[in-house]
């Protein structure tokens, strides 16, 4: 109970106008952590507190490749910041509690473990999360952009997503959520606060944007480069529109998806060997460094 009251004064709901989230209070300045989808394309918004309290708030930033973003809100009493967890420091097994309004249900708390840590998971939209918080607690649409606390009340992740069974018809599946790190979230949300935008992710940029190549049978065969970052890794390896990119470090990229979660695992500085083919139908290695991911 004692953990419970300590956190639910720090989450809030947060209406667009056309859906509700959850988001955590981040310091005194009224700056509040969400997930961007929750942000959506709105740059105002209806936040309730705990208390009842109902106050518009501004987008102060969003950084999309991380799912997360700050908005902040003028509130005439003071606010509760929550606490943030080192959240390298979790092991499975740990209690958990994820505390935010499912399906519009104000300060709903559920309960579970983490059932796994460093999770690289797949949002869609060409969203991939590295490194995600696996737990048990039920995590329900509204409980993104939430807090995930352990049981000191620290947050230790945001929660974002459900996990989906396609034996479900792509249902939800009970007991396996992810949630963000709470190190993340330290990480993005202060250069959201001070600059609006992020310059440094510690997340690796190959410096092209791409779509999913596929052969005369409709099959994925690919990532077909559509532009190049001038200056970029990808630029320096001589790396070029219509060349697809096949293969990275050994490991297939045969959608732009698989491309994105290889590179979700590999970090700014590293060095990658890429497997090319280029639209005259020759293949060739090149070794790019990789470079910040900013936005």
């Amino acid at each position: 109970m004692a953990v419970v009251n300590k956190v639910r004064p720090s989450v809030v709901e947060i209406s667009t106008g056309v859906g509700l989230g959850s988001g955590v209070v981040y310091d005194s300045q009224g700056d509040i952590v969400t997930n961007a989808h929750v942000v959506g394309n709105a740059s105002s918004f209806q936040v309730t507190f705990f208390d009842g309290q109902i106050l518009p708030a501004t987008l102060v930033g969003t950084f999309a490749p991380d799912d997360l973003a700050v908005i902040r809100v003028k509130r005439s009493k003071g606010v509760n910041a929550a606490s943030f967890a080192d959240s390298s420091k979790l092991q499975v097994g740990d209690i958990n509690l994820a505390v935010g309004n499912p399906l519009g249900l104000a300060s709903s708390v559920t309960e579970g473990i983490v059932s796994f840590t460093g999770r690289t998971v797949s949002e869609g939209n060409g969203v991939v999360l590295p490194d995600t918080i696996q737990t048990s607690a039920a995590i329900n649409p509204g409980n993104s952009g939430g807090a995930l606390v352990n049981d000191q009340g620290q947050v230790i992740g945001i929660p974002t997503l459900a996990a989906t069974d396609p034996q479900l018809g792509g249902g939800a599946a009970g007991g396996i959520g992810f949630a963000i790190p709470s190190n993340t979230a330290k990480m993005i949300a202060p250069q959201l606060i001070a600059q609006g935008q992020v310059v440094n992710s510690g997340r690796a940029a190959l410096g092209i944007s791409g779509a999913t190549a596929v052969d005369v049978a409709g099959n994925p065969v690919g990532v077909i480069v559509a532009s190049v970052t001038p200056g970029g890794p990808a630029a320096k390896a001589g790396i070029a529109p219509d060349d697809v990119i096949t293969m990275i470090n050994g490991q297939a990229t045969p959608t732009l998806s698989a491309l994105q979660e290889i590179l979700a695992g590999l970090h700014p500085g590293d060095k990658a060997s890429l497997t090319v083919l280029a639209p005259d139908g020759t293949t060739h290695k090149v070794t790019v460094t990789l470079t910040q991911l900013s936005g």
